[in-house]
């Protein structure tokens, strides 16, 4: 029991209707370069006690029609180690108001991009061998969250590994009315933080939002009098900043 409630701390003092764990992960999108092969995700609970946090990883596999499909990782041929994105350790103790790191490493082909969904899932610890607590220890967690906790919230992030021998290629085609982008490469390129504002009134704006662009693919919009579009377009350490008028 002493070692439950050292990593417990303080933490479970404090049970209000918003008590519980409440994890962050930070962005939603993390990109692996070539030259890399780790990545340190940090896992921050806000909460006022104890997060436990399994990592799950699933394969996204994309259509020609931009479908995609989360299928399960598979092995290397004749090696017994798995054929992607795995993270070390799979299953973090994340103390209130702390942060934890998880190591995500990919190991595989990389002839090609490949995209990974993790998703970090706060869990009520069920089994000994889980999170290395005993009975005793997971019947007091489970009493401490009865109170205040109903729903434990997760969150899925999307993951690139860029290729091996990456390559950037983005073609622009701006005409007096529309202006498109193609990704001639073979990595993903990004359209930050795209802005569709008015002229008069760069504070009116529609929402904010991010494009990505697969090798392959193209993003497009057809221009409008009076308004001005900003962006980032982003080639992996690249950042260039673009004004389009309508």
């Amino acid at each position: 029991m002493k070692r439950f409630w050292m990593l417990l701390g303080a933490t479970l003092f404090s049970l209000g209707a918003h008590a519980g764990p409440q994890i962050n992960v930070g962005v939603v999108y993390d990109y692996l370069d070539a030259e890399k092969s780790t990545y340190m995700k940090r896992v921050f609970n806000g909460g006022t006690s104890t997060a436990f946090v399994k990592v799950n990883i699933l394969e996204m596999l994309y259509d020609k029609d931009g479908s995609y499909r989360e299928v399960p990782l598979q092995d290397q041929v004749g090696s017994s180690a798995r054929d992607g994105l795995m993270a070390s350790p799979a299953r973090l103790i994340v103390p209130a108001n702390g942060t934890q790191g998880t190591r995500l490493l990919f190991m595989g082909n990389r002839d090609k991009e490949r995209y990974f969904r993790v998703r970090f899932v706060p869990v009520v610890p069920q089994s000994e061998d889980e999170f290395a607590l005993t009975d005793e220890e997971r019947a007091d967690y489970k009493d401490s969250l009865a109170a205040g906790v109903r729903v434990l919230a997760g969150y899925g992030t999307v993951f690139f590994v860029r290729p091996k021998n990456t390559r950037f290629d983005t073609q622009v085609d701006n005409t007096a009315n529309r202006y498109a982008l193609r990704n001639n490469g073979n990595s993903v390129v990004v359209v930050d933080e795209f802005k569709d504002c008015l002229v008069d009134n760069p504070r009116d704006c529609r929402p904010t939002v991010k494009h990505h662009i697969m090798a392959g693919r193209s993003f497009s919009f057809d221009k409008q009098p009076g308004r001005e579009y900003r962006f980032s377009l982003i080639e992996g350490a690249a950042k260039k900043s673009i004004e389009i008028k309508g």
